[in-house]
């Protein structure tokens, strides 16, 4: 909310500090690098060399300090001035060493990621104009922005509420009116709240003059004013009157009043108002103008004469003496013959007195600028910067900007944001916007808009400077010799083919498809032709072809002479049940009757009849059957196992059997004569009688007592086995007792085997 134009400046140097060559010493015009050691005036924070500006601040020094007499020499500390804002440093303040921008570090160290010549501490300078706090920037070079602290302040006047503000901006105005008092103790100040004392009081009143004779409309501002009236009061003596002009207060005492001394001040007089003070006689005594001799003559009024005493004088150069008045000064007419400052001119003045001034001689040298002549004086050393600035001004001339003489060989021109106002080299009428530049202008971008051979305009880029390489100009003399660079040219180039998609329709009229409109006509979209053949049945197997109309034909989708010819056999649907083809090639409407004998079984599938498939095909289910029928019995056999009564018949025989069978009871004693087909159906049974069943008990009865007797001659056989086999275990025991001389003991096992094996063998037997 402050003033912007320090933090403006500030930027500016932060700029300066990071591009390369942008800092410029005055003094040696070179840029400033970040490896050298600098130093930075603290009026105008310009930036030095160090070694220049400590010669700068020697020559300074020499040049002003060159005394014009003898007497002034090595009396006065000459301040030297800062080469730019010729802010004034003391002889004390000379810099001799190198710091950073704040001041904390000696010979900083140089960092890539700081700024040049910065420590990177915080730089806690003082804000200017003082406010007590300081600044947190890092270590920067320019002077410090405005200080950003936060405040509670009110206004000028103290009748707002207080707000906070940034310190740099803390003084504001309500804009009510201010309202103290004024100067003059009767108005109160109309102006807006504002700083400072209130203005004088505008307004007009009658005030009377400070001795009180006069009245007069003056401001208020003035309250105390004089006439222009002598007093003329009579002072206290009697005699004379006040000589005062218009006054305040009593007169005073006479001023002739009192002890008066005579002219040379020796003898004091007690005397009258009225009388004068005579001179008292004796000598004047006074020194007189040279500073050496006194007045002689008598007490005198007015001032003493000049020196008339003969002295013998030397000149200013001590070469020569001579008897002369003391009030005459003695220059003899000897030359000086040293060499001045410069280093180069003789001083030849006359009689000079050794300590010769600076030479009043144009240096005339060249200057580092290569432009002008150093205009000072003569001197030693390498001349001053130049003082001229040189404007640098953009390719139109609008925008300049002022730089040192001699650096606008090495300066960038400035950035114009004017427009190019060039006239187009092309055929457009107007050349796009683009700002002011040095060289040739950037290729033109605009649409082409020419108008090409089909009536369309070309919208490519505007191709009438364009670069082409140009090839095959130089034959190289050898393998040794090395490729030059290509060569271009600048060149317009024809319009590209025009691509403006144009609706084209294929040579078979099966799509259409946006084609460039340099390759806009009909062409082949690689489908098959697709067109209904004459056999109204096969469609015209070529790729996409072109198809001439016939008699005048709109239809477009008809067969031409140009489509195949179809070459298949008919492949129309036959009636059911005809297994033939149809004896004509593909051929539009119906196929003709099939005349063809079928060779067919009949339904019991034993004889073989022939017939005509025309007639097979148009009968239908009950001529089929009749057809198809062989007119002999039916072979099948029925599910009871008797053959079908029926003739030849389709499908399934019937199920009810009408031939006469036997019927017997369950023990096969009775009989009876019924139909196959109630047995079948279980509506005819045969029960057995009384008789049946006693014949039935006593069979029972047999065949139990057969089993019961074939049980006990089963026990007996196994009985008489196990017998034998116990005999002819017990006759290989003995022979095995014989044959062993000596006796072993036999173990558990051996001792109870037969005991255990026995039953089992037994078991074993009767199971088998």
């Amino acid at each position: 909310d402050g003033d912007a134009s320090e933090l403006e400046r500030t930027r500016q140097y932060m700029n300066e500090a990071f591009q390369s060559g942008a800092m410029t010493c005055l003094i040696c015009i070179a840029s400033v690098k970040r490896n050298q050691a600098v130093w930075s005036c603290c009026g105008c924070f310009c930036i030095f060399h160090l070694v220049c500006i400590q010669k700068w601040a020697k020559d300074s020094l020499f040049l002003v300090s060159s005394p014009l007499t003898d007497d002034d020499f090595g009396k006065k500390d000459y301040p030297w001035p800062c080469p730019k804002c010729r802010f004034e440093y003391k002889r004390s303040e000379t810099p001799s060493r190198y710091y950073c921008y704040c001041g904390k570090v000696e010979n900083p160290t140089v960092d890539p990621w700081l700024v040049p010549h910065s420590c990177g501490q915080i730089c806690e300078r003082e804000f200017k104009p003082s406010c007590g706090h300081k600044c947190l920037l890092l270590c920067h070079p320019g002077p410090c922005p405005p200080c950003p602290k936060m405040v509670t302040t009110t206004c000028h006047c103290k009748k707002a509420k207080p707000v906070p503000r940034r310190c740099s901006a803390k003084e504001w105005s309500c804009r009510l009116p201010c309202g103290r008092t004024l100067l003059c103790g009767q108005h109160a100040c109309e102006n807006p709240c504002h700083a400072g004392d209130c203005q004088p009081c505008p307004r007009v009143s009658k005030q009377r003059c400070v001795c009180g004779r006069q009245t007069a409309e003056r401001l208020c501002a003035s309250p105390q004013w004089q006439c222009d009236q002598v007093c003329g009061k009579c002072l206290p003596c009697g005699n004379h009157t006040c000589e005062q002009v218009c006054h305040a207060g009593p007169c005073g005492d006479c001023p002739r009043s009192g002890k008066r001394s005579c002219p040379c001040g020796k003898t004091k007089f007690t005397l009258p108002c009225t009388e004068d003070v005579p001179t008292c006689g004796d000598s004047c005594d006074k020194v007189l103008e040279c500073g050496i001799h006194k007045c002689s003559q008598r007490c005198h009024r007015g001032p003493c004469e000049i020196c008339r005493q003969e002295v013998e004088k030397q000149c200013r150069c001590g070469k020569h003496t001579k008897r002369m008045p003391c009030h005459k000064p003695y220059l003899c007419e000897t030359k000086c013959t040293k060499i001045r400052d410069c280093q180069k001119h003789q001083c030849r003045r006359k009689c000079c007195s050794g300590n010769c001034p600076p030479c009043d001689q144009v240096c005339g040298r060249t200057l580092s600028c290569r432009n002008h002549k150093c205009p000072s004086g003569c001197h030693r050393g390498s001349c001053n910067p130049c003082p001229e600035t040189v404007d640098v001004k953009c390719n139109c001339g609008k925008t300049v900007i002022k730089v040192p003489c001699g650096r606008e060989r090495t300066i960038r021109p400035p950035k114009c944001k004017q427009l190019c106002s060039r006239p187009p080299t092309c055929h457009h009428s107007t050349q796009e916007k683009h700002y002011c530049h040095f060289g040739r202008c950037p290729p033109c971008r605009q649409p082409c808009q020419k108008t090409l051979t089909c009536g369309h305009l070309c919208p490519v880029s505007c191709h009438d400077e364009a670069l082409v390489k140009q090839t095959g100009l130089h034959q190289s003399a050898g393998p040794w010799e090395q490729p030059s660079e290509p060569a271009f040219i600048q060149t317009a180039l024809p319009c590209p083919p025009c691509e403006v998609p144009i609706p084209v329709e294929c040579l078979g009229q099966h799509e259409v498809s946006p084609l460039p409109c340099h390759s806009a006509h009909p062409y082949s979209c690689k489908r098959f032709c697709g067109r209904l053949l004459d056999c109204q049945n096969h469609t015209c197997m070529k790729e996409c072809h072109h198809v001439t109309k016939l008699n005048g034909s709109a239809d477009g989708k008809k067969v031409g002479p140009e489509c195949s010819q179809c070459e298949e056999e008919c492949t129309k649907p036959r009636p059911a049940g005809c297994p033939h083809r149809c004896v004509l090639p593909c051929h539009p409407g119906d196929c003709p009757s099939c005349l063809q004998m079928l060779k067919i079984k009949c339904h019991c599938k034993l004889s073989v009849l022939y017939i005509e498939c025309l007639k097979l095909t148009c009968a239908d289910s009950k001529e089929k059957e009749l057809l198809i029928s062989c007119k002999n019995q039916c072979p099948k056999e029925l599910p009871c196992g008797h053959r079908c009564k029926e003739i030849c018949h389709s499908g399934s025989c019937p199920l009810s059997c009408s031939q006469k069978v036997k019927l017997r009871c369950l023990c096969k004693r009775l009989k009876k004569e019924v139909q196959c087909s109630k047995i079948q159906e279980g509506q005819v049974s045969l029960e057995c009688d009384a008789l049946c069943k006693e014949m039935k008990r006593k069979a029972h009865e047999i065949k139990e007592a057969e089993a019961k007797a074939a049980l006990e001659e089963e026990k007996r056989r196994q009985q008489a086995e196990l017998e034998a086999f116990e005999n002819r275990l017990k006759g290989r025991r003995k022979n095995k007792r014989r044959k062993d001389e000596v006796e072993v003991e036999q173990s558990s096992w051996q001792k109870y085997k037969n005991l255990i094996m026995l039953p089992v063998f037994g078991v074993a037997v009767v199971v088998v």
